[in-house]
């Protein structure tokens, strides 16, 4: 399929909103007259490098489906970023093609909801001992990748964020459900707690929750 730029007298998409109802996700939008087909591309924002730059996961849709449903319907993994883009379907002499809007004004980027990630964190140390034994348990509904989160160590207090100490990041993964981490050794007056590694992409993703 080829793409051309639209112009200001081009049949523009409008209006692009969506409902969530858990996983459950409609996009609505106004259609420009004469356009009785668009294509809708769906891509996760926070899959692999390769997963974006090779994404084809274009689907026609058209005029007489979008009345039949109220919408454009798909399902969402939860903790997962997307960006929709609807392309207006233009017949010519010349051929098809989709239009590329350079205002935007037909692309939207859509999560279905925050995955759940509680944590724990036990200490164990002796009276006469320097240090403490430190054990890290998480329990997320979704798989985790070892850069989601990250631990933070400080002396004397908890840390208040990322910054506010010694940061330590993940070797592993975390699968979905309970991670028990091995346990590591810290001084005795020395306190972790547990934050999302990136708080801006991670936090619109993830809600991370002491117990």
């Amino acid at each position: 399929m080829q793409f051309i730029i639209a112009e200001e007298d081009s049949p523009l998409i409008t209006g692009l909103s969506r409902s969530l109802e858990e996983d459950r996700c409609t996009l609505r939008f106004t259609w420009p007259r004469g356009v009785d087909a668009v294509y809708i591309n769906k891509l996760a924002l926070n899959g692999s490098e390769e997963e974006i730059e090779h994404n084809d996961d274009f689907n026609l849709y058209t005029k007489a489906e979008y009345k039949a449903n109220n919408g454009y319907v798909t399902r969402l993994d939860r903790a997962r970023l997307y960006r929709f883009t609807v392309y207006a379907l233009v017949e010519s002499q010349d051929g098809s093609y989709l239009l590329k809007q350079p205002k935007g004004d037909n692309t939207i980027e859509i999560s279905a909801g925050r995955a759940k990630v509680y944590y724990s964190i036990s200490e164990k140390g002796g009276l006469f001992r320097t240090q403490k034994s430190i054990q890290i348990e998480v329990n997320t509904e979704v798989a985790l990748g070892n850069d989601v989160l990250c631990y933070v160590k400080k002396s004397g207090s908890y840390p208040a964020n990322r910054e506010d100490g010694i940061l330590y990041p993940f070797v592993a993964s975390f699968s979905a459900g309970r991670n028990i981490l091995p346990t590591f050794e810290v001084g005795k007056s020395d306190y972790v707690r547990l934050f999302l590694a990136d708080g801006r992409t991670h936090g619109q993703l993830y809600e991370l929750i002491s117990r």
